[in-house]
């Protein structure tokens, strides 16, 4: 494939294509624009920014709703040499303080969002009494309906080593980090995975991944627009309200290149258990499904193919690829058409430095991974001691990398640009991996980092939410996450220093789901009390003691009391459809009990789990309850009064 010298170029060379994106907003609400629409309204669109005083270097702040609107505004700004800031818009208050942060942070930065957006980011700023915010909200952006189609704006000329757009860290509760990529990092990285994807232009892909992740953005928008191909973007809340049609586009589409991380075949796994797909959806087409963004469950992956073989879908289409923000987005792919491959070891022989040993799948100590492949053009792998010295094939080390695809600096941050690299310039992952037979298998993290649906958090960010709780204080909580074999994702632990009686401690351990749910949108899968939080000599805590002990089993007792104390307490509710709909909710709320009047937005579950209760209620009342729905009437049995009307 071509190497481009700027994104610009890309998109000039696009525009000549017979090719279309297709947006789908809903079952029946879609859109299309063709590549050279996109220039027109692109260029439309940077003339309204222009006209507002925005120059080459400025920031574009993206916050939209829309796929077509973020499209749309991220190549205008790359088409003015602006420099665009893609954020996710998100429902909780941590959502709303991490967009201020980064406004903040920014030099000459401007807001682009919808109206209603802005409304609602003005009324909040204002209840928190942020002037300085609202000051900037009310003064620095710029709104879709701004944009004058008949004034163009003037295509600035950029250099290779110009940065091209920033990706800010993708859940972190503190000062979010923004990771600079240049059209340089951004051309090589595209060229390299269109090249080792074989992706060609009479390929169709479909990605429900948002535009503001990585392996949304540039995987799955600018790398196949590099590829020339039709593709389809569906909304992310689409996908989670309605996870089927993901399969039914890909079969009506004929879509040959999907992606998704472990929780988009988890989710997906869910309803089709109980729904299935359409008689004669034909899944053949499908050539590969990206699958990355957070560790690979083997299991998962097994059960996804199970599930779809019969309606044609290959073992081959499986395609376990690596990578991150700091590397553009790919690091490390497999072949095409190879079946995806794992290494099966003792779990404890899994620290750095060790040799891998590979043990029977039947023993006790057995985990699981996946090999993600070789390194893709332009980029070097190499595999360290905590030392930086580069370790046998078969040792377990840090994962470094180097080459054109790696970013240069961290936003405004000289001291965690400092971090991010070795004294020889790698850049150091914070992930531990090892080479098995020439392919990278990537065995945890060194880095304290907890991966939910895709999304980075740290835990000690997590943990400072939790410590604002009467009773609790930072060292006395510890936030840590583990994938228990089988699990298929990512488990949310928070570990709390506590030695009186689990009747004193459920009221504590429901206060922190719901404070940690409040902020972060986050859902915790046990709240677990502990005799003592183990530590190093200097005070340091040792979260990998504790995820040690949970794995081994050493809280499974104390667990199975908790679950079991729930469900005796979780009476059922006079009203019998009210009784219901609480079971059904102890189906996906795991140890969390919702009772009749709780407010669902304030138990502590996330969106997804609302959205697979909301599923799990419209298979018993077809067509009455909608996960909107759920703002207006907000408790099991407000719904359940809402259900009787409609």
């Amino acid at each position: 494939m071509k190497l481009y010298e700027t994104m610009t170029d890309l998109l000039k060379d696009a525009r000549g294509k017979d090719r279309h994106i297709r947006f789908i907003d809903g079952e029946n609400d879609e859109s299309q624009l063709t590549f050279a629409q996109l220039w027109e309204r692109a260029t439309a669109m940077l003339g309204a920014l222009q006209s507002r005083g925005m120059q080459r270097g400025d920031e574009l702040v993206i916050f939209s709703t829309s796929n077509e609107s973020f499209v749309i505004a991220f190549w205008a700004a790359i088409l003015g040499g602006i420099v665009p800031v893609p954020v996710a818009v998100g429902i909780s208050d941590e959502h709303r303080f991490k967009l201020f942060r980064i406004i903040g942070q920014l030099q000459r930065g401007t807001l682009f969002t919808e109206s209603a957006l802005l409304e609602r980011l003005v009324e909040f700023a204002k209840t928190k009494e942020l002037g300085d915010v609202v000051a900037i909200l009310e003064s620095k952006t710029v709104l879709m309906s701004d944009v004058n189609p008949a004034d163009a704006g003037t295509v600035a000329s950029v250099s290779a080593d110009d940065i091209a757009f920033i990706q800010y860290s993708s859940g972190s509760t503190s000062d979010p980090k923004g990771v600079c990529l240049t059209h340089r990092n951004l051309c090589h990285n595209i060229r390299a995975i269109v090249e080792r994807t074989q992706w060609m232009e009479d390929d169709q892909s479909l990605s429900w991944m948002p535009l503001t992740h990585d392996m949304g953005l540039i995987g799955y928008h600018l790398s196949v627009m590099a590829a020339g191909m039709n593709h389809a973007v569906m909304d992310t809340n689409v996908f989670v309200r309605r996870p089927l049609l993901w399969m039914n586009k890909t079969h009506e589409l004929r879509a040959t290149q999907l992606c998704s991380p472990n929780f988009g075949y988890k989710h997906f796994l869910k309803l089709f258990e109980r729904k299935g797909l359409p008689e004669g959806t034909d899944l053949s087409c499908v050539k590969l499904i990206l699958n990355g963004a957070e560790p690979i469950s083997w299991d998962l992956c097994e059960e996804f193919l199970d599930a779809l073989a019969p309606f044609g879908l290959q073992r081959s289409a499986m395609y376990p690829v690596y990578g991150l923000a700091e590397a553009t987005v790919g690091v490390s792919l497999g072949a095409p058409g190879d079946e995806p491959s794992r290494i099966i070891v003792d779990r404890h022989s899994l620290r750095i430095g060790d040799q891998y040993v590979p043990v029977d799948k039947t023993s006790a100590d057995a985990v699981s991974f996946v090999r993600v492949g070789h390194a893709i053009r332009d980029v070097e792998i190499r595999i360290t001691d905590d030392d930086d010295k580069v370790l046998a094939a078969d040792q377990v080390g840090n994962i470094q990398l180097k080459g054109a695809s790696v970013t240069e600096k961290i936003y405004g941050d000289e001291e965690a640009t400092r971090a991010l690299f070795t004294d020889d310039n790698w850049l150091r992952t914070g992930d531990c991996g090892v080479f098995v037979d020439g392919q990278l298998v990537i065995t945890g993290r060194q880095k304290d980092l907890i991966i939910v649906n895709g999304q980075n958090y740290y835990p000690h960010d997590i943990e400072e939410i939790a410590a604002g709780i009467e009773g609790l204080e930072l060292g006395k909580v510890v936030v840590a996450g583990a994938t228990p074999t089988g699990s298929g994702t990512e488990e949310l632990l928070v570990f709390v220093l506590y030695r009186q009686g689990l009747d004193e401690f459920r009221p504590l351990a429901g206060k922190i789901r719901d404070v940690i749910g409040e902020h972060t949108g986050l859902e915790i899968d046990h709240v677990i009390p502990v005799s003592r939080i183990p530590k190093t000599t200097s005070g340091k805590i040792q979260r990998a003691h504790l995820l040690r002990d949970y794995l081994d089993g050493a809280f499974s007792e104390v667990l199975t009391e908790l679950q079991a104390d729930n469900a005796a307490i979780a009476a059922t509710d006079a009203d019998p459809l009210v009784a219901e709909l609480e079971t059904i909710c102890r189906e996906f709320s795991g140890e969390r009990v919702i009772g009749a009047d709780d407010n669902l937005f304030e138990v502590g579950v996330s969106s997804l789990t609302l959205t697979e209760i909301v599923l799990a209620i419209d298979e018993r009342y077809p067509g009455k309850l909608d996960i909107s729905d759920l703002f207006d009437y907000p408790t099991l049995r407000e719904v359940a009064d809402f259900l009787r009307r409609s």
